[in-house]
C-alpha cells in the first residue's frame, strides 16, 4: 500500500506549489492596486485647490449671471442689461481695444528685443534676461505709483516737459486711456520677450546660409523663412498678452480707480460696491470677460494650427 501511494506525492507537491504561486500573485496584485491609488495622493491638494478656488467660483458666477437681479428667475436678464447699458458697453470696448493695442505694440517691441538677445554674447544675454525678469515682476500698484512719480500731474517728466516746452510730456494725461495704454505696454514687453526668446533660439544658422547661397534678400529671409516658422510662437504670445491685459486689475485700479470704464474694474465694483452689491450683473460681466478670453484662445489656436501647417523646416 505504501508503494501505491508514493506516486501521489509529486502531484501534491505540484498542487501546493501552484497554490503558493497563486497566493504570491494575489498578494502582488493587491500591493500593485494599493500603489496605483497611493501614487495619486501627492496631486490631490492640487485638485482640491482647483475645485475650491477655480471651479466653485466659476460655477457661482455662472449661477449668479443667470438669476435675474429684479425678477429672481432664470434667464438672460442680466446679459441683456450688460449689452444695453452704455457704461458696460463702453467698458467692454475699452478693455478690448486697450488690450489689443498693448498686445500688438508689445509683441513688435518684444520681437526686436528677443532677436537682440539671441544675437548677443552669453554675458549680455544673461544680464538682459535678468533685467527682463525683474521688469516682468514689476506691475500692479508699485508700477502705477512709479508712473505717477514720473508722468503724473506733478511728475518728474511732466515738470521737465513744462520747463523745456515739450508738449507730449507736459500735456500727457496719465489718468486716462493714454496712461493705461503706456503702462500696459510697459508690462507686456518683458513678458512677451521672455516668451519669444526660446522661439528665436530654435532658428538655425543653416537657414541663413542656405538663403545666402540661393541669393535671397534679407527681406525674403525674414518674411519667407524666419517669421513663418516663428508665427505659431508669435500668435501664442499675442494671445497671452491680450488675455493678460484684458484681466489686469491692480494696475488700472491704482491709477484710475473707477474713473475710467474698464471691464475688470466694473466687475469688481459690482461685487464690492460702496452702497450695495450687485452679484447678478457682476456675474454676467465676469462671464463676458471669460467668454472674451476663451474666444481669444480659440481664435489663436485656429490660426496657430494654420500657421504651423506646412511651415516647419526640418
Amino acid at each position: 500500500m505504501g508503494r501505491a501511494r508514493a506516486p501521489a506525492l509529486p502531484y501534491m507537491e505540484n498542487v501546493l506549489q501552484q497554490e503558493a504561486a497563486s497566493e504570491r500573485a494575489a498578494t502582488k496584485a493587491k500591493v500593485a492596486k494599493r500603489r496605483s491609488w497611493t501614487k495619486y495622493l501627492p496631486i490631490v491638494p492640487f485638485f482640491v485647490v482647483v475645485a475650491l478656488f477655480e471651479l466653485a467660483p466659476l460655477a457661482q458666477l455662472a449661477i449668479d449671471s443667470l438669476v435675474g437681479r429684479d425678477s429672481g428667475a432664470l434667464g438672460i436678464e442680466n446679459y441683456a442689461r450688460v449689452f444695453t447699458t452704455p457704461l458696460y458697453q463702453q467698458s467692454i470696448w475699452n478693455s478690448v481695444w486697450i488690450s489689443l493695442l498693448s498686445a500688438v505694440v508689445g509683441i513688435i517691441v518684444a520681437f526686436l528685443a528677443a532677436r537682440f538677445c539671441c544675437d548677443a554674447s552669453p554675458r549680455v544675454r544673461n544680464a538682459f534676461t535678468m533685467v527682463l525678469n525683474m521688469m516682468s515682476n514689476f506691475s500692479g500698484v508699485p508700477l502705477a505709483f512709479a508712473f505717477m512719480i514720473l508722468m503724473g500731474n506733478a511728475g518728474v517728466l511732466t515738470l521737465i516737459g513744462e520747463r523745456f516746452g515739450i508738449p507730449f510730456l507736459a500735456d500727457f494725461n496719465l489718468y486716462g486711456a493714454d496712461g493705461l495704454v503706456v503702462m500696459y505696454i510697459y508690462f507686456q514687453i518683458p513678458l512677451a520677450t521672455l516668451l519669444l526668446i526660446p522661439a528665436f533660439a530654435g532658428i538655425r544658422r543653416e537657414w541663413r546660409e542656405a538663403a545666402t547661397i540661393l541669393k535671397a534678400s534679407t527681406f525674403d529671409y525674414w518674411f519667407r523663412i524666419v517669421i513663418p516658422n516663428l508665427m505659431p510662437s508669435i500668435l501664442g504670445t499675442l494671445s497671452v498678452l491680450f488675455s493678460n491685459a484684458l484681466a489686469a486689475y491692480a494696475t488700472a485700479y491704482a491709477l484710475v480707480m473707477n474713473n475710467y470704464a474698464l471691464l475688470a474694474l466694473q466687475i469688481t465694483s459690482r461685487f464690492k460696491g460702496d452702497v450695495q452689491t450687485d452679484a447678478a450683473t457682476g456675474g454676467a460681466l465676469a462671464m463676458v470677460l471669460i467668454a472674451l478670453m476663451v474666444a481669444c484662445t480659440l481664435i489663436n489656436n485656429y490660426f496657430t494650427r494654420r500657421a504651423a501647417k506646412g511651415r516647419e523646416i526640418v
